[in-house]
């Protein structure tokens, strides 16, 4: 059946981009099928059923290149230790405790409250990064069923790590490997989860994957034909880690033993150097910046402006922040600046690029149609926000509009594979009340565990 969506002001966010004023959009399926002038698309669809957006401001869906589902009970959680004082004592004392305190229903609600939050701001494409030791096998099948739930569109993956021993590591593998298969069955049988979900290799870190685990993983992945979803350098510990164990720097590491090439995707990427960065463009692999967590954990800011430079795809993620992905945009359009004291550094049209352009080649790896994207044969992924701007919106200056007026506040509607999932701001997929009611009666038991973890862990 086809739809439309009609009288809105379309920007399209093509490369460059168009503002159609009283634009419209028909949707056929999960696909949109004509983008133009509500005249023009009306003509062409006269008896369509449609949703008038009102002079709204409509634009594709958000991606996220990288997050993490399993985290949100970390907010307001009590650390029960000193307060970290560098990541690889916040990795410790909060995330790798938090994530073994996680059980199958922790991992769903964790799930759904994120959905939840990336239904309202807008952002209709995830890419996860999956931890849950105590819960690996079948944790994959538990995020799938929460984003089918939800109408969204995720890739997700599970992270191989050694930290827990080498039982957890081959689980890990083992995890990645059926979900993997899944995917295609799915995707080989026609079957509508094979359109919205996606899966990677997870691997958690270079610094907690030693060589026999990197192997075996390659191995795996290479019988697959898929790439990596790995952090890579996000603190100065990464570098030094591997120049002390391994002689080289973490990215030539990862080269030599096969997790680089066109279909990796690496995280955060804030302390590669000058070589580093043109073996990540050579080697084709894709890297996600994340502002706000950078900031957050203190590690520094990414050379994203060498990187592309050098011809590296940069997308733009969140590694767990909320999914406003409008808040991502900013943080990076500022951080920059601050960093380098150079209000010249990063500009709107920078960002933009990486929120968009990056994100939609990002995704392009796991998905046979485009997304972000505004164009027939795209993903029908779609938001309608009620930004009213005060000064004149054109092609040529909305990457300002998108930096200085527009945010995830600004969204009304939620649409996804021609699913509405959100109008008018009420959400039609999950039960928002009910599902955060039932995360606020759990979470007392995951912090209970958390603590025991921790006083564990200390000897108490």
């Amino acid at each position: 059946m086809t739809w439309l969506i009609t009288h809105g002001r379309v920007c399209t966010m093509e490369d460059p981009p168009r503002v159609l004023e009283d634009g419209a959009i028909a949707i056929d399926g999960d696909l949109i099928a004509m983008v133009g002038t509500t005249a023009e698309v009306r003509a062409r669809y006269p008896d369509a059923e449609a949703l008038d957006a009102g002079g709204q401001l409509v634009l594709p869906g958000s991606i996220c290149a990288h997050t993490h589902f399993y985290g949100a009970f970390a907010r307001g959680m009590p650390l029960h230790d000193e307060p970290p004082s560098n990541f690889p004592h916040i990795l410790r004392r909060l995330w790798w405790r938090l994530d073994r305190a996680l059980d199958e229903k922790a991992v769903r609600l964790s799930a759904l409250v994120c959905l939840i939050d990336a239904i309202r701001h807008g952002t209709t494409t995830l890419i996860d990064h999956h931890a849950s030791p105590s819960c690996i096998d079948g944790s994959l099948d538990i995020l799938a069923e929460a984003v089918m739930e939800a109408g969204l569109r995720a890739c997700l993956c599970y992270e191989v790590t050694d930290r827990n021993g080498p039982d957890g590591a081959r689980a890990g593998i083992e995890e990645n490997v059926r979900f993997l298969r899944q995917v295609r069955e799915w995707r080989a049988a026609g079957d509508p989860r094979g359109a919205f979900l996606a899966a990677s290799f997870g691997l958690h870190a270079a610094f907690t994957v030693g060589p026999e685990t990197m192997e075996r993983a390659v191995a795996e992945a290479r019988a697959l034909e898929v790439g990596f979803h790995i952090h890579v350098a996000e603190d100065a510990a990464d570098e030094g880690h591997s120049l002390t164990v391994y002689g080289v720097r973490t990215v030539e590491r990862l080269a030599r033993e096969g997790v680089l090439g066109p279909q990796t995707l690496c995280a955060h990427c804030v302390h590669v150097d000058e070589a580093e960065i043109r073996l990540l463009a050579r080697t084709g692999s894709k890297i996600s910046h994340q502002p706000r967590s950078n900031m957050n954990n203190a590690v520094g800011v990414a050379p994203v402006e060498a990187m592309r430079r050098a011809g590296a795809i940069v997308g733009l993620g969140n590694d767990g922040f909320s999914n406003n992905m409008f808040a991502e945009m900013k943080a990076a359009y500022l951080v920059h600046k601050v960093h380098a004291r150079d209000p010249r550094v990063m500009g709107a049209e920078e960002v933009i690029a990486m929120a968009y352009h990056g994100n939609a080649c990002i995704a392009s790896l796991f998905w046979p149609h485009p997304v972000g994207v505004l164009s027939p044969g795209a993903y029908a992924d779609i938001i309608l926000l009620d930004y009213c701007p005060y000064t004149p919106l054109t092609a040529e200056n909305l990457a300002w509009h998108l930096i200085f007026g527009i945010d995830g506040s600004h969204v009304t509607t939620t649409v996804c594979g021609g699913r509405v999932l959100m109008k008018d701001r009420q959400l039609l997929t999950l039960d928002e009340e009910r599902i955060a009611a039932e995360a606020r009666a759990y979470a007392p038991v995951i912090w209970e565990r958390f603590r025991a973890i921790a006083e564990s862990e200390r000897g108490l």
